[in-house]
């Protein structure tokens, strides 16, 4: 099969994952890239379906051994696999440059559990939790750089940005297969799951400007929360709640706040210091 047309029917249905309520509806999200899909193959999770252009593939080294690999050795059934032209699957990509392949898969392709299971059994003390982060951009971000950091897993509330819109599967850069992500949680739920990783010792730190407390004074050996709040407003008066120290950065010149993917960033890579 080959679709040569942007206005087919299967190719405008996909278009609708590019909103939330399409995704919803359907349970599917779209993800794009040849890195992407090359880090689904290699954790052994097979997409619905994978829209490709050939000769867009064909035109690096890395996308021809893709090509090969997706023709004849990932275990795709055919039907899985849909060629497709140069504008096709530029109607399906949401970059300016595509690269040349598309996959389709099931919301619940990368359960936590199951992403946990994969990984090695060590010590990761830093537990992150996302209160209403807005910004697909600074989600995609964060969990590339919890990714890096070796969080233990990523906890999402309910108001949070989805994490399976494409901007925020492109910013992770492969984050959601390796690393262990629960999503549209309850504040009574992430306030049971951070107990249980700090081993019901109450380290629950809320990363807020102008806080007495620095973050590089504290023990970020022993198993924390981190806590990172709306872009905008802060963090919500159940993270407040919940949190028992308040945590900062030193600003300087007039600077009131830091980038929320900047500074779980910078928190997050203090305690791979202490580490180390």
């Amino acid at each position: 099969m080959r679709i040569t047309s942007s206005r087919n029917l299967r190719i405008t249905k996909l278009q609708d994952l590019h909103t939330t309520r399409g995704r919803k509806k359907s349970g599917l999200f779209l993800m794009e890239g040849q890195h992407l899909l090359e880090a689904v193959l290699n954790a052994d999770i097979l997409p619905q379906e994978v829209y490709y252009s050939p000769e867009l593939l064909s035109r690096t080294a890395k996308g021809s051994s893709l090509l090969t690999r997706l023709l004849h050795t990932s275990g795709l059934p055919e039907h899985r696999l849909v060629e497709v032209s140069e504008r096709v699957i530029e109607a399906l990509g949401d970059t300016q440059t595509s690269q040349g392949v598309v996959s389709v898969l099931p919301l619940d392709a990368f359960p936590s559990a199951r992403v946990q299971a994969r990984r090695s059994s060590i010590h990761r003390p830093a537990l992150l939790i996302l209160d209403s982060l807005a910004d697909p951009g600074n989600m995609g971000t964060i969990l590339r750089t919890a990714l890096a950091a070796d969080v233990h897993e990523v906890l999402l509330t309910a108001n949070c940005v989805d994490c399976y819109s494409p901007k925020v599967v492109r910013s992770a850069a492969g984050a959601h297969v390796a690393l262990p992500i629960e999503s549209n949680l309850s504040w009574p739920t992430i306030a049971q799951k951070a107990a249980a990783h700090c081993n019901n010792v109450p380290r629950i730190f809320l990363a807020e400007a102008n806080s007495p407390h620095m973050y590089y004074e504290q023990d970020l050996r022993a198993p924390f929360a981190l806590i990172i709040g709306n872009e905008a407003q802060g963090p919500s008066p159940k993270a407040r709640a919940l949190a028992t120290l308040t945590i900062t950065i030193p600003l300087s010149n007039g600077v009131e706040s830091l980038n929320a993917a900047m500074a779980a960033g910078i928190i997050l890579y203090e305690a791979v210091r202490q580490a180390r």
